[in-house]
């Protein structure tokens, strides 16, 4: 499918709408997004007038406005805004659901081998308080084939399941679930479902009523472009009674929306500023973003595979990451992983997460729009010349 004529070009040529240095390479808008200067303003303008007149803003400003950015955040994601919230991050979301729910020994809560270590270390901190105990339901990498995944989860499921923790692209594989799927199985054994949507939202299509999980969270830092600390919880209508914020305070017992819309002083303008950055994502192409952007990390992946002699991990699924081996032996440990990433940052002005696998130390590249082929024949260079010096110094460990 073409994209409209109107559409920008992207690229080197968009890259004034962001203030990032662009005299480091930024291949990385996985981690922390990065927030484009009109939506940085829109933010501003809020915050200032906030602080024009705290409290007539708290009490008068801020309830609806907060109410309209919801409703343009539920229309961007197929739900009603009465169902969302917001949140400062996806993993605060987490907190707000597993710490809500009742768990008793014996009790099993499911999670798969790639869940986002905040949220696994969530899930333990639940357990150890409770009894339960975690499933995990392993997803092999680089040869993962979700499709069998759905499958791999309902084996598991059993009378003592009480909730089913996924991604809906895996944070350490950059891998697509069939989150659809599983919702499906998993309600069909009576077991509720949590999806963890941090890397959802404007890197792939969502449609949360489609979906029907019983709860989804989601970060708009990200692939939206939103601030930091903008993200929400989507909940269900019936899976809002009993959910409650990570921080109590004076809308307790008024239900999902009066505990979630103020749990206290904070500045709201990351939220507010919703608005301004799902409608610049729309003016970059929306649908046609997301596909440009994942063709773009797939594009990417191959040649920096070719340059290192390795491979692409995972099947290609349409999101804008992918995963590549780089060419060096082991032990492929988390400290070096972490040294060596270092080493990109500092030494050579790159920024790209380096990710430990049982089977080698692989490069996730990440694609938005202002990324284009060049990024990435800059990153082949860079990683050549890491791994020369990693092997060539012995840092093995």
């Amino acid at each position: 499918m073409m994209p409209p004529a109107a559409l920008p070009e992207l690229g080197r040529a968009i890259r004034h709408e962001w203030i990032l240095d662009w005299s480091r390479l930024t291949v990385n808008h996985g981690a922390y997004g990065a927030t484009p200067r009109r939506v940085l303003a829109t933010q501003d303008a809020w915050r200032n007038r906030m602080e024009a007149q705290p409290s007539t803003f708290m009490r008068l400003t801020l309830p609806n406005a907060l109410r309209q950015s919801a409703a343009t955040l539920a229309a961007f994601v197929g739900a009603q805004a009465k169902d969302i919230v917001f949140l400062d991050n996806a993993t605060t979301g987490c907190n707000a659901v597993l710490r809500s729910l009742v768990f008793a020994p014996g009790d099993e809560i499911v999670l798969l081998s790639e869940t986002y270590g905040a949220v696994a270390n969530t899930t333990r901190f639940v357990c150890s308080t409770s009894g339960a105990s975690i499933v995990e339901v392993p997803l092999p990498f680089p040869t993962a084939d979700v499709s069998g995944l759905t499958a791999a989860i309902d084996a598991v499921l059993t009378e003592r399941t009480r909730l089913v923790v996924v991604d809906h692209v895996t944070s350490p594989s950059a891998l697509v679930l069939p989150i659809a799927d599983i919702v499906r199985v998993c309600h069909a054994a009576g077991a509720p479902v949590l999806i963890d949507g941090a890397h959802g939202p404007a890197q792939v299509d969502v449609d949360l009523t489609a979906v029907d999980a019983d709860w989804y969270v989601g970060n708009c830092h990200k692939w939206l472009m939103a601030p930091k600390g903008c993200a929400f919880l989507w909940a269900r209508p019936d899976r809002q009674d009993g959910i409650h914020p990570a921080t109590i305070s004076h809308g307790y017992g008024g239900g999902f929306l009066g505990e979630f819309d103020w749990t206290g002083t904070r500045d709201p303008s990351a939220w507010l500023a919703v608005d301004t950055a799902v409608a610049f994502h729309r003016e970059l192409g929306g649908a046609h973003l997301r596909a440009r952007n994942a063709a773009l990390a797939s594009e990417a992946a191959d040649y920096l595979a070719d340059r290192l002699g390795t491979v692409v991990g995972g099947p290609r699924l349409g999101a804008a990451m992918a995963m590549v081996l780089l060419p060096v032996s082991g032990p492929f440990t988390k400290p070096r992983a972490v040294k060596m990433r270092g080493r990109l940052l500092e030494e050579f002005a790159t920024d790209a997460p380096l990710m430990p696998h049982r089977d080698g130390i692989w490069v996730r590249l990440s694609a938005h729009a202002y990324n284009d082929i060049s990024d990435y024949e800059k990153l082949a260079d860079i990683c050549l010349k890491l791994v020369q010096t990693d092997n060539s110094k012995g840092e093995l460990s």
